[in-house]
């Protein structure tokens, strides 16, 4: 585990720990999911506190790249099963979904890039977690899986992540079977960018980080977005959507600065 939680700070408390913790470093922000005797399951505590976090972040100008991993033995399993069977209720079922999908969406549209740290397993609301994330760097033991098929509850929001990061099939036959894949087939239809021994991953993952985190805040958060909103778009308006962007990116300082430097064969000098 990352020598970040020897140093993070605590959010979201309850009663047993912090349910969150957060380090910043050099432009990079990490945020810990806390809940290891849980395998990390999204409590609403933790969803909240993740939530809060993110939105703290948007309006960092110092972040320029969000690694999440987890503390344990395990990245995340999902929703937390036993806290939602003991309010059953269609109110608070609703609300657990509905704090779910907001907080997917706010990583998705979060301005910085965020990068998964991931080892053990990812199942289900874990698996989307990994599957929202921009990037992910796992274990060569790590597993994923949308088992809700399993135990009667079809994997239907997880499943609008995963049905956008890999392929049509390869999703629907992790949805369908509710088997795990290994982190060779997780690497082999796109849920994750590499595989590393468990050894190599602090330096894999703040490698990544690191690189990104010396690129324009500014540039990062414009492509991002760009990038999110394209994919969703037909061909033609896909290309004339990212000609305007690539038009309001040319105006930038920053882009200037960057094309100025390759000219003239130096370093470029970043707005901050």
């Amino acid at each position: 585990m990352s020598a970040a939680l020897a140093t993070a700070s605590s959010v979201g408390t309850t009663q047993e720990a912090s349910v969150l913790l957060r380090s910043d470093a050099d432009g990079i922000a990490t945020l810990t999911l806390n809940r290891p005797q849980a395998r990390n399951a999204l409590s609403m505590a933790l969803m909240e506190a993740l939530q809060e976090q993110l939105d703290a972040i948007r309006q960092d100008a110092t972040v320029r790249v969000v690694v999440l991993q987890s503390a344990g033995p395990a990245f995340c399993a999902g929703h937390d099963l036993k806290e939602m069977r003991a309010d059953p209720s269609r109110a608070a079922t609703e609300t657990v979904f509905r704090t779910c999908a907001r907080l997917m969406l706010s990583l998705t549209r979060l301005p910085q890039p965020v990068i998964a740290r991931v080892h053990g397993i990812a199942t289900a609301a874990g698996c989307q977690l990994v599957a929202t994330c921009d990037l992910a760097v796992c274990t060569e033991t790590a597993r994923f899986a949308t088992p809700g098929v399993q135990i009667g509850l079809f994997c239907s929001t997880p499943m609008v992540a995963l049905s956008r990061a890999v392929s049509r099939k390869a999703a629907m036959e992790m949805l369908l079977s509710g088997e795990p894949i290994d982190a060779a087939e997780a690497l082999r239809i796109g849920l994750v960018n590499r595989v590393v021994p468990e050894a190599d991953l602090d330096a894999a993952v703040g490698a990544l980080a690191v690189r990104i985190a010396g690129k324009a805040r500014r540039v990062l958060a414009i492509g991002k977005e760009a990038f999110g909103r394209q994919i969703e778009m037909g061909l033609e308006d896909a290309y004339g959507y990212a000609a305007e962007v690539m038009t309001r990116n040319m105006m930038m300082a920053d882009a200037q600065e960057g094309i100025d430097a390759f000219l003239g064969k130096r370093r470029p000098r970043w707005e901050p």
